[in-house]
């Protein structure tokens, strides 16, 4: 069973659209609500998502453990992230998922510097990005093309050992320390982000090191 995993956080205008284009892809779609203030769930449910909502915001990570949490209960053998904001193209899943599947991968880790770049606004590109690799060489352990891009597949052994703890967004750099730590298998595969809104800022780079360091020497 394939299963899409959906944080969402007031996605009202996106949510939908995203729901009916994963059910082309997946098995069956689950939607996170993070405590939204708006139509969020109602119209994943109309769409046809299982919906689990948090009843206070939590993070994205604390999300995505949520949505693993489902997926182990229901015996799923993939699951992926996928961003409920509409950026992701969903036609990026079926040759990632085969790629996966004929090399034996346990975990696709979305790229957007491989192939055809995204639009990457100049501040994320030149300033974040380049921040954020030292951040996840030295955390993690891992040297990748990409930071902090949502679009991951994760087989049912990777899934079964990846364990998020961090609620916010430092959670994305928790789990390339996790794929090091239990040597499974990863690639990066190059996917399509079309940015419809700014994201991460300065001010939530500065929380994810504080997040980091906090959990690693405290």
């Amino acid at each position: 069973m394939f299963i899409a995993i959906v944080p969402a956080y007031n996605e009202e205008k996106h949510i939908g659209f995203v729901v009916r284009n994963l059910f082309c892809h997946v098995d069956n779609v689950v939607v996170v609500d993070d405590s939204s203030t708006d139509n969020t769930s109602k119209i994943a449910k109309e769409a046809g998502a299982v919906v689990i909502r948090h009843e206070i915001n939590r993070g994205q990570g604390a999300s995505l453990e949520t949505g693993h949490q489902y997926a182990r209960s229901v015996g799923a053998t993939h699951v992926i992230h996928f961003d409920g904001d509409g950026q992701f193209d969903v036609m990026d899943i079926k040759p990632a998922l085969e790629k996966m599947k004929n090399e034996n991968i346990d975990v696709i880790l979305g790229s957007r510097f491989l192939g055809k770049e995204s639009n990457i606004p100049f501040f994320k590109k030149k300033i974040l990005f380049p921040i954020g690799r030292i951040i996840n060489k030295i955390f993690a352990k891992i040297k990748i093309t990409d930071v902090h891009n949502g679009f991951r597949i994760i087989n049912q052994n990777a899934l079964n050992k990846i364990i998020i703890t961090h609620d916010g967004m430092a959670h994305a750099t928790e789990i390339l320390a996790q794929i090091k730590h239990h040597n499974l298998k990863y690639i990066e595969y190059p996917v399509q982000v079309e940015y419809r809104k700014y994201g991460q800022g300065l001010g939530g780079g500065v929380k994810i090191v504080k997040d980091l360091f906090f959990s690693k020497f405290i």
